[in-house]
């Protein structure tokens, strides 16, 4: 058992013997050189980086200033993705709140388009009874003593006289202004006049 553990230990020394031979004064040597070149001025990490990166495998895991620069312009330009994503987000809800105004105001103005045609109904249809109203009182005016026509329609309102009058036939509508005051008669004639042109 003896002999095993003697052969373990010679097996070990010649590895503890690199590393305490080789590598820890190659490491302390690279240390001191590092730290005298800074502080002579040199920058030895820039050289170093420099270097390394054209070494295949080592320019993967170190990173240079124009890599640097690089991710740096690639941050802002995703910050600015983003701000103009949020800025097309907020437009487009500002173009779907002015769509849906539109579709409101359109609504309205069909809603007011039906409200005007069923309000000018409304009135043809006054305009029509009134018509039929004058035209009533037309013919029993052609009934009427041309005396007593005359004098009614001197007491009426201006323009409804001269509606009266434009359905009266015109013999009749001559007779009765033959029972009229002259000067009245002259004003609904031009009024008359007036309306058939």
């Amino acid at each position: 058992m003896a002999v095993k553990s003697t052969n373990e230990e010679k097996k070990l020394n010649p590895f503890l013997w690199f590393l305490f031979v080789i590598v820890i004064p190659l490491a302390a040597v690279l240390v001191l050189t590092v730290i005298i070149l800074t502080v002579s001025g040199i920058d030895v990490f820039g050289w170093a980086k420099e270097k390394g990166a054209d070494i295949p495998v080592l320019s993967n895991v170190i990173t240079t200033e124009e890599d640097k620069e690089q991710q740096r312009t690639n941050e802002k330009m995703q910050q600015r993705i983003t701000t103009k994503n949020e800025e097309i987000t907020s437009l487009n809800q500002e173009i779907r709140d002015l769509e849906a105004t539109v579709d409101k105001m359109e609504q309205e103005i069909v809603q007011l388009e039906n409200e005007q045609a069923s309000a000018e109904e409304a009135e043809e249809d006054e305009q029509q009874a009134a018509n039929e109203s004058v035209t009533e009182m037309a013919s029993s005016f052609s009934d009427m003593d041309n005396e007593r026509a005359a004098q009614i329609v001197q007491s009426l309102e201006e323009n409804l006289a001269v509606s009266i009058l434009e359905n009266v036939p015109s013999d009749v509508r001559g007779e009765i202004f033959e029972e009229m005051e002259p000067d009245y008669a002259a004003e609904l004639t031009q009024l008359f006049v007036g309306n058939e042109e």
